[in-house]
């Protein structure tokens, strides 16, 4: 007895049962109806497998994932510590190293050294950690730029260290009047009262009093930029030019001992005491400025005085309310 089932169909014309005989369609169609259910079965496990269990190279992908974050924020703690700590030299670089070489604080503008409008990040967008890269390529150019503006500013310590030989030579350092030839100091660096107008005025410079004719000495090297001859005002003058921003005056002359454009020493006699211009009585008035700006000559004269000499000094200027000029 044959397994394989034979399937019959009546046939009411000839009152019997024919054998059907199946086609390959029919079997094809079959096959589909037995293996589709399987098949969508199949592949619906396989989909929910692919969320319960990740592959090796899934596994791996995560594990790079981890170490990539952990790698980001390592880096900008690096980098955040790098800053503090460029932060600290640019702080001892315009409050230490600049104020030892009297240089002018290194200017902000350049130490920022904009990058301009365009958005530099726009290629690390589209990403879940896009914030977190982009922060850390802002923190990078930060320092980039700072770095290369405090080499900038390296670059002109270094040469102002090797040009500080020059510089202590020509910055004003010495009484522009000896204490042997000193009568006395009449007036320092303030508010004094003026001997024509009776009124507050402001003096910036000091009056150091001494005969008529007595030298007057540069207190740096330099260049003559002046000599002013004038009935008014500072009367005879000379102006020096001594470099690294330095200037100083000597007022009141009865005569000089150097024309325009003299290159002078430390120590050389440019004149003589006296009492030409709005002047009371025979001295010397004495200015320093920096930069433009007039500043108090008592800080400069410590290279040919001792410290109760200078304290002496100092009380002098201080104590003196009227001046000569």
């Amino acid at each position: 007895m044959s397994g394989k089932k034979q399937k019959f169909k009546y046939n009411p014309d000839t009152l019997s049962y024919d054998k059907v005989e199946r086609s390959w369609r029919d079997g094809f169609i079959r096959v589909i109806l037995v293996l589709a259910p399987a098949i969508v079965l199949g592949f619906m496990f396989s989909v929910a497998a692919s969320y319960i269990f990740k592959s090796p190279y899934e596994q791996q992908l995560e594990r790079e994932n981890v170490f990539l974050r952990e790698q980001l924020d390592a880096n900008m703690a690096d980098y955040t510590l790098a800053l503090t700590v460029l932060n600290d030299i640019e702080k001892r670089d315009n409050e230490i190293y600049r104020v030892v070489f009297n240089a002018e604080k290194f200017p902000d503008e350049i130490r920022q050294l904009g990058t301009g409008g365009t958005n530099e990040s726009a290629h690390l967008e589209g990403y879940d950690i896009s914030d977190r890269v982009k922060e850390n390529a802002k923190l990078l150019r930060t320092l980039e730029k700072k770095i290369y503006a405090q080499s900038l500013s390296f670059d002109e310590i270094i040469k102002l260290a090797m040009q500080k030989e020059q510089m202590l030579a020509c910055i004003p350092a010495v009484q522009p009047v000896t204490n042997e030839d000193l009568t006395r100091m009449a007036s320092g660096f303030g508010w004094r009262v003026d001997p024509i107008y009776n009124t507050s005025q402001m003096h910036w410079g000091i009056d150091f009093t001494a005969d008529v004719g007595t030298n007057v000495y540069a207190t740096g090297n330099g260049v003559v930029e002046e000599v002013q001859e004038k009935r008014w005002g500072y009367g005879n003058c000379v102006v020096i030019n001594h470099g690294f921003g330095y200037r100083t005056w000597y007022a009141h002359l009865s005569g000089f001992n150097c024309k325009q454009g003299d290159k002078i020493t430390r120590g050389q006699v440019i004149g003589f005491v006296g009492s030409t211009g709005k002047s009371t009585a025979p001295h010397l008035h004495y200015e320093v400025e920096k930069n433009g700006q007039k500043i108090n000559p008592i800080h400069f004269f410590h290279s040919d005085i001792s410290a109760e000499g200078y304290e002496r000094l100092l009380e002098a200027a201080e104590n003196a309310n009227q001046s000569f000029d």
